[in-house]
């Protein structure tokens, strides 16, 4: 069965996830950012101890929204419904801490991952070092 565990600073196992995906297998150059230190971070853990996905979360501004982000599934453990089980935890503990909604920055191509979990695009698209994301947020309330 898998797990969760939520941490207050990056954790090496969330910041190996978000190396192996978003540096290694996608080109990004600028992963870690002054954000994760005001985040909590989310580890899903297999039910033998291996870490296999993790996003991270914080309050903007006023507290009623939450940024979620930082969405990764390690690649042998895809398919398996990881970063929905992760969002879903994600948008949990947020809830649980005064969240009314919720927004993120999607990968374009992973737009319809989010739509099926509830989230509408907003704005314009806008690039990430190389990536085109949107802007996409969820009413929780």
């Amino acid at each position: 069965m898998e797990y969760f565990r939520t941490y207050d600073s990056l954790p090496e196992d969330a910041a190996f996830i978000r190396r192996s995906v978003f540096m290694e297998e996608q080109g990004f150059k600028d992963e870690f950012d002054d954000t994760d230190r005001i985040s909590k971070h989310i580890v899903l853990y297999t039910d033998d101890d291996r870490p296999a996905a993790v996003c991270r979360y914080y309050p903007d501004g006023d507290g009623k929204c939450y940024i979620v982000g930082r969405i990764a599934v390690l690649k042998e453990f895809r398919k398996r419904h990881y970063g929905q089980l992760i969002l879903r935890e994600a948008e949990r503990q947020a809830g649980l801490e005064g969240a009314l909604e919720l927004s993120l920055a999607a990968q374009v191509q992973a737009a319809g991952f989010y739509e099926k979990s509830g989230f509408a695009a907003v704005g314009e698209v806008f690039m990430e070092e190389h990536c085109p994301h949107i802007k996409m947020v969820k009413s929780i309330s």
